[in-house]
């Protein structure tokens, strides 16, 4: 008898640090796929276990020194489309989808932070290699493209709650650029492309685009968080960033961030301007128009008049 009462202690125990680990666990709750239906005349195993071993990677990973519930968790998702395999080197050519969202406040809603891809995204993986996690030195180009990206996903989310809430994350991934950009991989240079690794880290800490970041703080706790008390008025605090994004434009009319806001809200404003009235979507057209006037389509929906 005494020994069962022990056991069902231990076990209950037991039951209670698994809960509290769970609780107390990593940052990020991310989907990840990896497609290699490109790739013919291989064996797929290897994308089974890549997509397994970028899984285990991304979510067992503690990013950060904060503490993350279970539904505190940033929802994002990695879609990796190999276009091209060596199975005796192992090299892998793809291409790399980021997604992230955050909640609105008092809300169901999800609305996305993030919804880039990455074109050039290179590495070398054999079937069964181990990821190891490594701050200090770059072990091999998909740990560090996965390091940047997760810090980026961070400090992203950090940003959108709280007036550079991003910066320790954004150091992060500025480090890893700095490791990255002696390696000879592509992706990391500076000036190689405008929508590379280096690029989009230069997009949300140059000064002259910087203000994205505000942008990122305004749009979503001062705009969309306030819409469960006042769409008006939430509604209002978006519109005022547009002038900041033009203020962007107008400083780097080719820069990453402009083309990135436009990927992950362009859909979503069209939604939250729905229902204003005539004047304040006249506005908001004639900004964005001239922002990206190859998007006359769903600016035209922005425009449309009001619903009744």
């Amino acid at each position: 008898m005494r020994f069962k009462r022990i056991f069902t202690l231990c076990l209950m125990t037991m039951v209670l640090l698994a809960a509290r680990a769970d609780e107390e666990g990593t940052e990020l709750n991310c989907t990840v796929e990896v497609n290699g239906s490109k790739i013919q005349n291989v064996n797929k195993e290897v994308f089974n276990t890549l997509q397994q071993a970028i899984t285990e990677y991304i979510n067992d990973t503690k990013w950060t020194d904060a503490q993350f519930a279970v539904n505190e968790k940033i929802v994002c998702k990695l879609l990796l489309v190999v276009n091209k395999y060596d199975q005796a080197t192992g090299k892998m050519e793809s291409e790399l989808t980021v997604q992230s969202q955050r909640p609105v406040y008092n809300s169901s809603y999800l609305t996305t932070l993030i919804n880039f891809k990455d074109t050039k995204v290179a590495f070398n993986y054999q079937e069964g290699d181990q990821l190891v996690f490594n701050e200090q030195e770059m072990e091999n180009n998909l740990t560090a493209i996965l390091n940047f990206y997760a810090y980026f996903i961070l400090a992203m989310d950090f940003d959108s709650f709280a007036p550079n809430g991003g910066d320790p994350y954004f150091e992060k991934a500025a480090n890893i650029v700095r490791m990255a950009q002696s390696s000879g991989e592509s992706g990391w240079k500076a000036f190689e492309d405008t929508k590379n690794r280096s690029a989009v880290l230069s997009a949300y800490t140059d000064k002259a685009t910087s203000p994205i970041r505000e942008i990122t703080y305004n749009y979503h706790r001062q705009g969309l968080d306030q819409m469960v008390v006042s769409v008006d008025k939430g509604r209002k605090t978006v519109t005022e960033q547009f002038e900041l994004l033009k203020k962007v434009y107008d400083a780097q009319p080719m820069s990453v961030c402009l083309s990135m806001f436009k990927d992950a809200k362009m859909d979503e404003l069209v939604n939250i301007y729905s229902k204003a009235n005539q004047t304040e979507k006249d506005e908001v057209y004639e900004i964005l128009n001239g922002i990206y006037p190859a998007e006359q389509e769903r600016l035209n929906k922005i425009k449309a008049e009001p619903e009744r």
